[in-house]
């Protein structure tokens, strides 16, 4: 009977959806970085164009979806993303060299796009016209049960199959998941059902300050997640007595990340969405820099919990944000926000690359994030002062 109810098979749905383009198609990567550097002969520097060009795809993924504004179109190509994240995970497997590993790293970031802001956008159409609280927390619980799910798969086939077994496995894995998360998303309907009335669809769009200070934030917050979640489990592993451990790590990021975003919609009931960020952003910013603080393993297993339990959270709270400016049209401003985060997330990883090419490490990089996360505070230090939205 659990799953007799439309909203649980939606939420569930919009759950295995990220779990394919997200913990599938992109974190995958960062458990399986080691693994390719000492199997697979890829280079330190390659291991951060790889990750560029990953995020170059989601930008590019972003842009059209900013530009699409019929429902069942969103619909076809969110599906259509769900086939290309299993697709491109497979062709790891299959590629052998670093332009193909591009290729397929560009259409797993196009299937992240188009399953991250087209699904988040169709979920929460659907809780809105169907007359359910707007929140998005449940829905990108997802992103740390995506890591979670990538970590365990890594870890333990790692023993037992070579880099190219693991990637074939990742992508079996994912075409199992999609097979629920196509059938139990609701096709998008073009009229509203009672439940839905015209004041709670009535869209409220932001003044052009507002909209500039969120994208800066957002453009920080981009540059704060991606360093930390591709590279990390490479950076602890290169600490000192620390070899072996990143996995570990990362599978802590994820099991923080989970809860996280349900939590934080919480908070925001309670402090309003601009204070909550605040908060997750100074959290951030200690997750961010622990894992160099020494001492051992606690500073990186602190950090992980204080990046896991923030970096979701602060991706589910500025969506939830876009959502309410454009609740007929979520995707709308969804898609422009996510077009700075993109930005940031193409730009990090290469100057990292290249940072860990000249230094041998790519732990510098989690210092130019800390800095972004800050000048991202600082921005939401100026928003805490006015109102959102223009009238």
């Amino acid at each position: 009977m659990f799953f007799s109810s439309a909203r649980v098979r939606t939420h569930i749905a919009g759950i295995l959806g990220v779990l394919v383009v997200l913990g599938v198609a992109r974190f995958a990567y960062t458990p399986m970085l080691p693994l390719m550097r000492e199997q697979a002969g890829l280079g330190m520097g390659a291991g951060g164009w790889l990750a560029a060009a990953n995020y170059a795809g989601d930008f590019t993924g972003v842009f059209l979806c900013g530009r699409i504004n019929d429902l069942g179109v969103k619909d076809h190509l969110y599906r259509a993303g769900l086939v290309m994240a299993v697709i491109s995970t497979a062709l790891m497997a299959v590629a052998s060299d670093e332009l193909s590993w591009s290729f397929a790293r560009f259409v797993a970031g196009l299937s992240t796009a188009f399953g991250m802001i087209l699904g988040g956008g169709l979920v929460m159409n659907w809780l809105m016209r169907n007359g359910h609280r707007p929140e998005l927390g449940i829905h990108f619980s997802g992103i740390g049960l995506g890591i979670v799910m990538c970590s365990l798969v890594v870890l333990v086939l790692a023993e037992v199959l070579d880099w190219r077994g693991n990637w074939l496995a990742l992508a079996l894995l994912g075409a199992l998941l999609v097979i629920p998360a196509w059938v139990w998303l609701p096709r998008p309907l073009p009229q509203s059902p009672a439940g839905a009335t015209v004041g709670d669809m009535k869209d409220r769009p932001p003044t052009a300050l507002v909209r500039s200070l969120l994208m800066g934030f957002y453009f920080c917050a981009g540059v704060g997640f991606v360093v930390t979640s591709t590279f990390i489990v490479a950076i602890v592993n290169s600490l000192p007595g620390l070899e072996g451990s990143g996995f570990w790590v990362f599978l802590i990021v994820g099991c923080a990340a989970a809860p996280s975003c349900i939590l934080w919609d919480l908070v925001v009931r309670r402090t309003g969405p601009i204070n909550a960020l605040f908060l997750a952003s100074l959290l951030h910013i200690a997750g961010i820099l622990l894992p160099l603080a020494g001492g051992g393993v606690l500073g990186p297993l602190l950090g992980a919990v204080c990046f896991g339990v923030t970096f979701a959270g602060i991706v589910s709270m500025v969506m939830g944000i876009a959502g309410r400016f454009y609740p007929t049209r979520p995707a709308k401003m969804m898609s422009t926000l996510t077009i700075a985060y993109g930005i940031a997330q193409i730009t990090a990883p290469a100057l990292t690359g290249w940072i860990g090419e000249v230094t041998g490490s790519y732990a510098a990089g989690l210092y130019i994030a800390a800095v972004a996360m800050a000048a991202g505070v600082l921005m939401l230090g100026v928003l805490r002062t006015m109102p959102l939205m223009a009238d």
